[in-house]
């Protein structure tokens, strides 16, 4: 117990300074482009396509670092990811073109895919009493991440803007150290799988498969809603609170703060409370529940304060992800786990490139001069898509138990 205990010490270090080194740069990035080209068309339609890249680049490798860590297991994949995203971090602090920024970008998505491993490695290491808890700590590990990261970024920062870059790159290089040294192997040699199968590499054959032809489609779409769902506060929350409440960007940073403390609570503490007493799938059904009133409330709230209450369910909302991730995970064989969460990372990632068109498409429709105004409709979808995730999960709810 005290063995597997440790392991996932490791594994939430690794994903909180991968979080971390994210958010580092996130504050910096606009200025960072702006050593090539002042024009703020240039500087906002380039930030969109590093923005762009780096979620499709983590759905392209998903897959296949996952099956990687199947076949050679998960520690040398993993070490190999942070190694070699530490050395991105520093390709891109001293990038001297903006093509070469391009590129390291490009090896930040491939590297960052590294969760797909974590979440093998964390699959491998759990038993169905902690599985749910111990995927919880992933949302935790990020939400604490997000919250120290952009801080921290936006400080080092004023020293210039190379620095955000060299401190992700130590974080991630003294992790690799420590994991090279610390880190033992979760997937024995004889569980590991003697080829990779090359068509399942295809991240759009996987998801096409997990959605429409796996034992477990149910709860995978469940899983696409939830993360669609999800993307509404990276894509609209700065516009939104902005447009309605004239809010800074001081203002915006507090309260995204505050966003990623009530996520990591409620996944890496609330899970724990929650999920053993009433069990994973009344977790989800209740959790959705609370989702759809959730977004609503987003999208009505008069007051600034109100904005503060309604993130305050966020405490409960989030026992949904590491429940689901945990019932779909459950019964696939160890050999197949890299692949399976290969491809929940895959559509995830696929969610982060929809989300952020869908819901800044409606904000602008919605917010148009001589136009109905109705800011808050990116909530409003987003509440529908709960909702369509509670109805799914309901009426196969006997399916889901039998399974």
């Amino acid at each position: 117990m005290k063995n597997s205990q440790a392991k996932m010490t490791f594994i939430f270090v690794t994903i909180l300074l991968d979080a971390i080194g994210i958010g580092l740069v996130i504050p910096i990035l606009p200025e960072v482009i702006r050593r090539f080209g002042t024009d703020e068309t240039f500087v906002s339609s380039y930030y969109g396509y590093f923005i762009s890249i780096y979620a499709f680049m983590l759905f392209i490798a998903s897959p296949f670092l996952g099956s990687l860590s199947d076949r050679f297991g998960r520690r040398p994949v993993l070490l190999m990811s942070l190694c070699g995203g530490g050395l991105d971090y520093l390709l891109m602090a001293f990038a001297p073109s903006l093509t070469i920024l391009f590129i390291g970008r490009i090896i930040s998505g491939l590297t960052g895919a590294s969760m797909t491993v974590a979440a093998s490695y964390i699959a491998d290491i759990s038993t169905d009493e902690n599985r749910t808890a111990n995927f919880g700590m992933i949302g935790a590990a990020f939400g604490i991440g997000f919250v120290i990261g952009p801080a921290l970024g936006g400080l080092v920062g004023s020293f210039g803007h190379n620095w955000p870059f060299i401190i992700a790159a130590g974080l991630s290089l003294t992790n690799f150290a420590f994991g090279l040294f610390v880190l033992p192997e979760s997937l024995p040699a004889s569980k590991r799988k003697l080829k990779i199968d090359r068509s399942k590499l295809n991240p759009i054959k996987s998801v096409i498969t997990a959605l429409f032809h796996s034992p477990a489609a149910v709860l995978v779409w469940a899983f696409f809603l939830v993360n669609l769902a999800g993307q509404s506060h990276p894509s609209i929350w700065a516009l939104y609170t902005n447009y309605k409440f004239g809010w800074s960007t001081l203002e915006i940073g507090i309260s995204l703060t505050i966003v990623g403390l009530a996520f990591g609570t409620g996944q890496g503490v609330t899970t724990r409370i929650v999920v053993p007493k009433i069990g994973e799938l009344k977790s989800v059904i209740y959790g959705s529940v609370l989702m759809i009133f959730n977004y609503l409330l987003y999208a009505l709230v008069t007051k600034s304060w109100m904005i503060y209450g309604a993130t305050s369910l966020l405490l409960f909302t989030n026992i949904v992800m590491p429940s689901l991730q945990s019932m779909i995970s459950k019964g696939t064989p160890s050999e197949e786990q890299g692949e399976l969460q290969g491809t929940l990372f895959s559509i995830a990632s696929l969610t982060s490139i929809i989300g952020p068109l869908l819901y800044t498409g409606l904000f602008s429709y919605f917010t148009k001069p001589n136009h109905y105004a109705l800011p808050g409709a990116p909530y409003v979808a987003a509440s529908f898509i709960s909702f369509l995730c509670l109805m799914l999960v309901f009426m196969n709810r006997r399916k889901i138990i039998a399974r």
